[in-house]
């Protein structure tokens, strides 16, 4: 039987992608105690980046929203696999971190970083609403418009 986590993602349409492995020296993410540091995740999608450039000149806000939603669904691919296949194990989103690689007069990182706390909301409601940082980056690996990173408490 799936849980209501599962259930929620089927009642959005949502299917989570199959998690992918770090691209350098490091893993997914780390379990202490009751807190999972997952590492930040980038834009992919079927295997490949599905954003790269820079926000305020090669792309929008909408597209970076996109993007940060794209990393959002990987951290909560990872998130499963942290969890033993089971979200409902999630107690509350913690923190996010957004990193956006934006144009030096670019000033909406905030409004990017949205694509993936809106996702959190939507999915876990009041226990996906988290503090955040939403950062501008002058390059993220590969050229990705966005990278995001997370904890999460479990039980």
């Amino acid at each position: 039987m799936s849980g209501k986590i599962d259930q929620k993602l089927a009642e959005l349409g949502i299917a989570l992608p199959v998690p992918g492995n770090p691209i350098a020296n490091f893993v997914p993410f780390v379990t202490v105690g009751e807190l999972v540091f997952m590492s930040g995740q980038l834009p992919r999608a079927e295997g490949k980046l599905a954003y790269t450039g820079k926000l305020g000149r090669d792309l929008t806000i909408e597209q970076g929203q996109a993007a940060a939603r794209i990393c959002a669904l990987n951290l909560l691919a990872q998130l499963k696999v942290a969890c033993g296949g089971d979200l409902d194990r999630v107690v509350q989103c913690v923190r996010l971190t957004g990193f956006v690689n934006s144009d030096p007069e670019f000033t909406e990182q905030p409004q990017v970083v949205n694509g993936a706390s809106d996702l959190m909301t939507q999915v876990f409601g009041e226990k996906g609403k988290h503090a955040r940082t939403a950062v501008s980056a002058g390059a993220l690996p590969a050229k990705a418009a966005v990278e995001v990173e997370a904890v999460f408490e479990i039980s």
